[in-house]
């Protein structure tokens, strides 16, 4: 028997979806938010839609997967994944992602598995996010999990504690897998990298590590969007932060969260990493657990850097900053010109040092190029 219980954080059961419906068919957010995605739903359509969940399997056809591939559908300019030959149906994965949107990134990661007929993740979602009413219950029925953040040591140490057992729970007994991204909120500056805690958190609930570390089955995803969702707001924070504190507002998450849905990504691509398990072998005999923790972490970020699919405004900001035309090559004058005109727009409008703000939004689109040639050294090495 697990010492932990996992109600307050758990996804809704069958009887809590119902109470949630009936809850969301009072909201006229819920409605007004179906309409801007589709204009041609009446309310009794909506109405009609609602009426008829009894599932998540329900909640997902009926709303959510309609809902993320229209806002693919609208708001870029397509989607494109790889590798999806790497899942079996019938084993659940921790699928460890890069993290650049709040709610696009295990979104996207849902609908493809949707369109496959693969079951979809539970996926986690920090109490930040958790506003209480309609994204609660919106979340909660799409097999949605809480993550508590913040607290004081002894807190932190039992939090994680019962995330780690949750995760293991949901991924070896109820056979069902999980999104988590590999760092504690979204990065900022373009740099994909896997925190040391995660992994440690993944294995704080479990003495045998090399048995606890090979059941979760871990996949690493890169995902990657031709324009990154929400950079100015990247921008502004990274460019506040080099001098004081960076204090959210209140309502800043939300905010995030509606830019990176509206805002026009272009192209987007996800795609699997090859499962770790065979990579882990050799890994596993090291007794320093600390030198195990790290080359895991390395494995991973070494994956989603590999698949990390880099486009012309990548190239293009990395000569800028560099002052170099190393990849010219892989971009067009004409590209160059309309992203050196996207950048101007989105700057535009955030106060301070123009040329320090310009270096900061640019980093963000170069870095990328970076760790991929980081990538290559190492394959070197």
């Amino acid at each position: 028997m697990d010492k932990f219980n996992y109600e307050d954080i758990r996804p809704y059961n069958i009887s809590e979806i119902k109470k949630a419906v009936k809850r969301i068919k009072t909201d006229k957010t819920f409605f007004k938010s179906i309409k801007f995605l589709f204009p041609e739903f009446t309310d009794d359509i909506i109405n009609k839609k609602l009426d008829s969940i009894n599932s998540v399997y329900d909640f997902q056809k009926e709303f959510m997967h309609i809902g993320i591939r229209r806002i693919i559908d609208k708001f870029s300019d397509g989607l494109e994944y790889n590798n999806f030959n790497y899942l079996d149906k019938n084993t659940p994965y921790l699928f460890i992602s890069n993290h650049r949107d709040i709610f696009l990134d295990s979104g996207i990661l849902q609908v493809i598995l949707f369109e496959n007929n693969f079951d979809t993740t539970q996926i986690t979602f920090g109490n930040n996010l958790m506003y209480p009413g309609l994204i609660t219950d919106i979340g909660k029925i799409n097999k949605m999990f809480t993550v508590y953040r913040g607290g004081n040591a002894k807190e932190f140490y039992n939090n994680s504690l019962r995330l780690s057992s949750y995760i293991r729970h949901v991924i070896t007994e109820k056979k069902t897998s999980v999104w988590i991204a590999q760092r504690n909120g979204r990065t900022k500056n373009g740099y994909d990298e896997t925190q040391i805690a995660l992994i440690k958190m993944l294995m704080s609930s479990e003495k045998d590590f090399t048995k606890s570390i090979k059941e979760l089955n871990i996949i690493p995803v890169s995902v990657s969007y031709e324009y990154e969702p929400c950079d100015n707001l990247k921008t502004n924070e990274i460019y506040i932060s080099q001098t004081r504190e960076y204090i959210k507002t209140k309502d800043e998450d939300l905010k995030s969260i509606l830019q990176g849905v509206i805002q026009q990504k272009g192209k987007i691509t996800l795609n699997f990493g090859k499962p770790l398990n065979n990579e882990l072998n050799g890994i596993l005999d090291i007794k320093n657990k600390n030198k195990k923790v790290n080359l895991i972490k390395n494995i991973i970020d070494k994956s989603i850097y590999a698949n990390y699919k880099l486009y012309a405004n990548n190239f293009i900001a990395f000569d800028i900053l560099n002052k170099t035309d190393k990849y010219k090559d892989k971009y067009t004058d004409n590209e160059k010109q309309k992203f050196n005109t996207y950048v101007d727009e989105k700057i535009k409008y955030i106060n301070g040092n123009k040329n320090t703000i310009k270096n900061i939004f640019l980093d963000i689109y170069a870095n990328p190029v970076v760790t991929a040639n980081l990538k290559i050294k190492n394959q070197q090495c």
